[in-house]
């Protein structure tokens, strides 16, 4: 197939990076092929650093919601008519959800695959596959081109930083005063599930660790999140608000990335960083740290899976752990 690919994959942002070792299958299967990829446009600037896709289309949802009957039309007509332009030979459907399996069957390719979550969203797809919970999010998107009938080979999970957000990392890093060559501990607490979220003082515990053992300590969280991460400031920790790739090259410059089941701890990984993820479980289905389950930290076995149950030392001697593996390792 030499022609143009179509992957869909909307929201969120760790979703969208699970679908990287997919991407790259469906590149190396196909490396003549123009593969485009359909985002929603606040996660958009996440697809420069996929490097196997060669044109983002970025659909508005924010025109949606506004109820504006003409920004609405405006958009889907924009939409629909960049679908149709595009002729594409093959759509995959990461997502699976009502309007993601309309529009695959809207962009009138002859082949059609999609993640079926519903039986009745079948019929938008040449090849349907009903979604298996039980497996890593991942793992589902390469086991949905393989039934369809693409064999991936080497699984890679890689995320390509442009250049100019390392280079303006790098220098925001050395405006908050810390050294690249000095190991750094990076801290992204906050997840947007809150029952997700380990508390606040407990990382500012690991942070204080880290501080006290002569190490530096970033934070770092989201625009609406300044009031939230106020105790870290006071505390004299440097926080970075910045953009999703900026933040992501603070974490490129970081030794150890500390955090909760969310799209950056996930986007880390993604880097090759060594990450310490805080989450529920690693049950199967769960979205753990892809290849590598040993880097979450969940609650002790008997207890509720809450991760405010989870002890401050147990964190602190797991992120020393990956630090020593770091340094081993370098």
């Amino acid at each position: 197939m030499n022609g143009n690919i179509l992957l869909i994959r909307l929201k969120s942002i760790g979703d969208i990076l699970f679908t990287r070792p997919a991407v790259h299958a469906v590149r190396e299967a196909f490396p003549n092929a123009r593969i485009s990829f359909l985002i929603s446009r606040q996660n958009a600037a996440l697809l420069e650093g996929f490097r196997d896709v060669n044109e983002t289309l970025a659909l508005d949802q924010a025109r949606y919601r506004s109820g504006n009957p003409k920004a609405i039309l405006v958009e889907t007509f924009t939409l629909l008519r960049r679908l149709r332009a595009g002729r594409f030979s093959l759509v995959v459907d990461f997502q699976g959800y009502g309007e993601t399996a309309l529009l695959t069957w809207l962009s009138r390719a002859p082949q059609r695959w999609g993640n079926v979550y519903r039986k009745g969203r079948r019929w938008a797809y040449t090849c349907g596959v009903p979604r298996n919970d039980r497996v890593h999010p991942a793992e589902w998107n390469l086991s949905l081109l393989q039934q369809c009938g693409l064999r991936p080979r080497k699984i890679m999970n890689e995320f390509a930083l442009p250049k100019p957000a390392l280079e303006e990392a790098r220098q925001q890093f050395i405006a908050f005063g810390l050294n690249p060559e000095r190991p750094t501990l990076f801290i992204q607490p906050f997840t947007s599930t809150p029952f997700k979220n380990w508390p606040l003082d407990r990382h500012l515990a690991v942070a204080a660790c880290w501080r006290d053992r002569g190490k530096q300590v970033l934070f770092a969280g989201g625009p609406g999140q300044r009031a939230a991460l106020e105790p870290a400031r006071q505390a004299g920790f440097q926080i970075s608000f910045g953009s999703l790739l900026l933040n992501a090259g603070l974490m490129n410059l970081s030794t150890v990335v500390l955090g909760g089941d969310t799209g950056m701890l996930h986007l880390a990984v993604a880097m090759g960083k060594r990450v310490v993820m805080i989450m529920p479980s690693t049950a199967p289905g769960q979205g753990h740290p892809f290849q590598h389950p040993d880097w979450a930290i969940t609650p002790a076995r008997g207890r509720p899976p809450l991760v405010s149950s989870i002890a401050s030392e147990a964190v602190i001697e797991a992120s020393e752990r990956a630090l020593a593996e770091m340094v081993r390792l370098a």
